[in-house]
């Protein structure tokens, strides 16, 4: 093999194994940056190394051998001058001297140390924001750049997010290690909730030029996917994975040649990615068979019905209604009760619609919302009461701050001078 490919393997194999190694390493040093550096030197060191004897077996159990022992260097030039850098020493020298069999090792505690860094990097010490821009960073293994493009942001604002979270990491002194209890049932729902922002924020672009970012999303599924492998007993990681993977499976009908949205009633349904159909509908019945009642299975069954139709009108909207009525109940939102407005619309009529969206004209954090007059435009479109519509439609436009979405409302709105 060329020097060139060797290089371009070794770092495929870098990519695959560094949130492993940083979760493994922040574990230890109880550092992110330090931890961030150490997978870096090693990296280092694989490019030196392995081009003259191959790739390991198991690189990861290499890759993270070779940072202890540059972490056990450190500590020992420092002169372990303060207890916990004693503490942490002892424990590294021990993982030296236990480590004869290297890979069986590694693979004992992989889990528990990557699922361990998701869950310090979704923290909910960490505000919202950042705790995306980190795990971007530390589990995707996004730069800075890629993560200030995703979300349409300047690089510093999102370097400034990064180090603020990492700071409040330390301040908070976490321990970078999977929380047990109920600690662990209310850390998961930062998790989930950090995934799925990254997720939303790839299929329905808030801002920006283009409507859909499919990088993000796919490396919301990737996440997922680690979860999934990593809590095999917890009903909504399926329900949030399934959510996702049958979402995703639109996104290529989901847009015109010329970048403008598709709705989903006119998407062709030939374009959908059936083998992420399979893989979410597979995800649902494992989150269903865990007794999952939670709400990103029921937003999932809700995606399910959709997935299922093989044509438009063949949509079971009074099952998506009811399911929209259950999640009410445990998830009590107005975007909630908008999207439940557009499922009863479809299931019982527009004026049924109408009077749903009507409550929710005064809801404060609907106010500046594009889809609640979307869908007030919908409603009166269908109904026949064009010139309300068109209203509706062009006060959505003007309210969206995203160019495609901007431009099917407004298309909306010239239909309505059309009669549809």
């Amino acid at each position: 093999m060329a020097a060139d490919e060797t290089h371009r393997a070794i770092e495929a194999v870098f990519r695959i194994e560094r949130a492993r190694l940083i979760g493994s390493l922040a574990r230890m040093v109880r550092d992110v940056d330090r931890a961030e550096e150490l997978a870096q030197d090693a990296l280092v060191v694989a490019l030196a190394e392995w081009p003259k004897t191959g790739i390991p077996h198991n690189p990861g159990a290499w890759l993270t051998q070779a940072a202890k022992r540059r972490a056990i260097d450190d500590l020992r030039r420092a002169k372990m001058r303060d207890r916990k850098h004693a503490e942490i020493a002892r424990e590294l020298d021990e993982g030296e001297r236990q480590a004869g069999d290297m890979e069986a090792a590694m693979d004992d505690d992989i889990g528990d140390e990557l699922l361990g860094l998701i869950f310090t990097a979704c923290h909910p010490v960490i505000a919202p924001d950042a705790r995306a821009a980190l795990t971007l960073r530390l589990v995707g293994g996004l730069t800075t750049d890629e993560i200030a493009r995703a979300f349409l942001a300047s690089e510093p604002a999102v370097a400034q997010r990064i180090v603020r979270a990492k700071r409040a990491i330390g301040n908070a002194g976490l321990a970078f290690e999977v929380p047990h209890g109920r600690d662990r049932a209310d850390r998961l729902a930062s998790v989930l909730e950090v995934v799925y922002l990254i997720f939303n924020e790839g299929y329905a672009a808030t801002a920006g030029e283009d409507p859909v970012r499919p990088s993000l999303c796919a490396e919301a599924q990737r996440l997922g996917r680690v979860l999934s492998r990593l809590a095999p007993e917890e009903p909504e990681v399926f329900g949030l994975l399934a959510l996702m993977e049958i979402q995703a499976s639109r996104l290529t009908a989901r847009t015109r040649a010329d970048g403008s949205l598709v709705p989903l009633p006119e998407q062709d349904r030939a374009r959908w990615d059936r083998l992420l159909i399979r893989r979410g509908l597979a995800a649902l019945d494992r989150a269903e068979a865990l007794g999952g009642q939670g709400p990103y299975a029921l937003q999932a069954a809700l995606a399910a019905c959709h997935a299922r139709a093989v044509k438009a009108e063949d949509t079971d909207w009074p099952r998506i209604a009811a399911l929209y009525d259950r999640l009410r109940t445990i998830m009590p939102s107005p975007i909630v009760d908008l999207n439940r407005a557009v499922a009863h619309s479809m299931a019982f009529g527009p004026e049924a619609g109408l009077t749903m969206v009507d409550a929710l004209a005064e809801v404060a954090l609907l106010k500046n919302y594009a889809p609640l007059p979307a869908a007030r435009g919908d409603f009166l479109f269908r109904a026949g009461r064009l010139a309300e519509a068109k209203a509706q439609f062009e006060a959505a436009a003007a309210l969206s701050r995203n160019a495609g979405e901007k431009a099917f409302l407004r298309a909306r709105a010239a239909a309505c001078d059309e009669g549809g």
